[in-house]
């Protein structure tokens, strides 16, 4: 095929592409960093600042919360204003609230600051993730996007390590330092986004050719132009009314109920897993262990999934990952009291298989919405999945205290067999499409 005819949807992966990736993608590694931190810090911040059980819950939650609305936020910000100005909007929130924290006196306060952090992270996910599928080859877009998941979970596992030496250095106030540390990696990230365009498919749902030109030009070389997005000219305005009232109705709630199924048990355990680990028995070095494998395991897991995601397809990776993930969690809570060492090849064992799940948060949404709605539908879709992650987040040291160990892992049990009962009913399969054919209601 020549360049003439070629669409930049079968191009091959060039720098820019790669240097995209780092770009969105570095804003998964600090949402990972970010939500996961206030878990290594629990036990000395509770002390340092007094908090109840209630209090704990709610701060473990207020990220979760601050998501819901960054999460609309976002979506509508991204698609009004473009991706390119909103792409440096949660790498700032990241700075000021990570800093704001070494100052924090009070339960209140910092349920604040967590707020504002978590409504950073909501509006990461439709801002990264569009820039990025709306540059992709449809040949790499599946692996790309798992890809910020598995940076999602890198950043997750960075901070159990940083968080461990950092309070291990000794000082009351060391926790301090630990909320304070994403301020860092959020600068970093500020700066590798600079110079990033806008992306030309938002540009031409905005009638501005033009512009849009000019970039495909800079991006996939002087031989390509508007006619290597042909699709494009046939696409139909759609509005957020019609994501309601038509065949992206049964979409939306498709991927809120799976995000929401794969999330719920996923962020409980990352908010209190020193808790959960104690509960199940391992204390001290096991407990410190556990938490550092299971994440890497995630790790794992999710690079798994990311290598079949175009072989084994998006439906059937789905299914899987649900069914064989939620009879780990079932394990688990029968035999809570049993070693060691099961319990961690149980909670390994989930943590291997929902990858498959966890990278297609990502996926399915990008690919399921046109240009229009892209980033609302996947503001939406965060939004509503952070509902019941919150709900279950803040629950989690008081199931702990009240029912036990068994009955809160037999609720994430069930939460999870739900999500496989919705992917069997409603999930669709879209690889090898292009994004107007995985978009099209056709």
């Amino acid at each position: 095929m020549t360049t003439s005819n070629q669409s930049v949807e079968d191009v091959p992966l060039n720098r820019f592409h790669q240097l995209l990736t780092v770009r969105s993608g570095g804003g998964s590694f600090v949402d990972g960093y970010v939500l996961s931190i206030i878990g290594v810090a629990m036990v000395q911040m509770s002390a340092g600042l007094a908090l109840d059980a209630f209090w704990q819950g709610m701060i473990a939650a207020s990220a979760l919360i601050g998501i819901f609305f960054g999460g609309f936020l976002g979506g509508w910000l991204t698609d009004h204003f473009g991706r390119q100005r909103i792409f440096f909007v949660g790498p700032t929130l990241f700075i000021l609230a990570s800093l704001a924290q070494l100052w924090v006196e009070s339960g209140p306060m910092l349920f604040a600051l967590r707020f504002l952090i978590g409504v950073a992270v909501g509006i990461e996910y439709p801002v990264a993730t569009a820039l990025l599928v709306e540059f992709l080859p449809k040949k790499y877009r599946g692996p790309r996007l798992a890809t910020l998941t598995i940076l999602w979970f890198a950043g997750a596992a960075f901070a159990y390590i940083v968080g461990h030496f950092v309070l291990a250095a000794g000082g009351d106030d060391n926790w301090r330092l630990v909320l304070a540390s994403p301020a860092v990696i959020g600068a970093l990230l500020f700066a590798v986004r600079l110079g990033t365009p806008e992306s030309p498919r938002w540009l031409l749902s905005k009638n501005r050719p033009a512009e849009a030109e000019a970039i495909i030009k800079q991006v996939y070389g002087k031989a390509f132009s508007l006619k290597n997005l042909p699709e494009q000219a046939q696409e139909k305005k759609t509005s957020l009314l019609a994501l309601l009232n038509s065949g992206y109705g049964k979409r939306m709630l498709f991927v809120a109920m799976f995000w929401s199924c794969s999330v719920i048990p996923v962020f409980a355990v990352y908010s209190f897993a020193p808790k959960v680990l104690e509960a199940l028995n391992l204390k001290g070095d096991w407990a410190s262990f556990g938490s550092v494998a299971i994440t890497l395991l995630f790790v794992i897991g999710c690079i798994i999934a990311t290598r079949l995601i175009n072989s084994m397809g998006r439906r059937s990776m789905l299914i899987h990952s649900f069914l064989w993930s939620g009879l780990a969690l079932l394990g688990l809570a029968s035999m809570h009291d049993s070693s060691p060492t099961l319990v961690l090849v149980l909670f390994g064992a989930y943590a291997l298989f929902i990858g498959g799940a966890q990278v297609l948060q990502l996926v399915y949404p990008n690919e399921l919405f046109p240009t229009e709605i892209r980033a609302k539908a996947v503001g939406i879709g965060t939004s509503l999945s952070r509902i019941g992650a919150a709900v279950g987040t803040w629950l989690v040291p008081m199931s702990l205290q009240s029912l036990g160990i068994a009955q809160t892992m037999y609720a994430a049990a069930i939460v999870t067999l739900v999500g496989l009962l919705f992917a069997w009913a409603l999930a669709p399969e879209t690889r090898s499409l292009t994004l107007q054919q995985a978009a099209s209601l056709n």
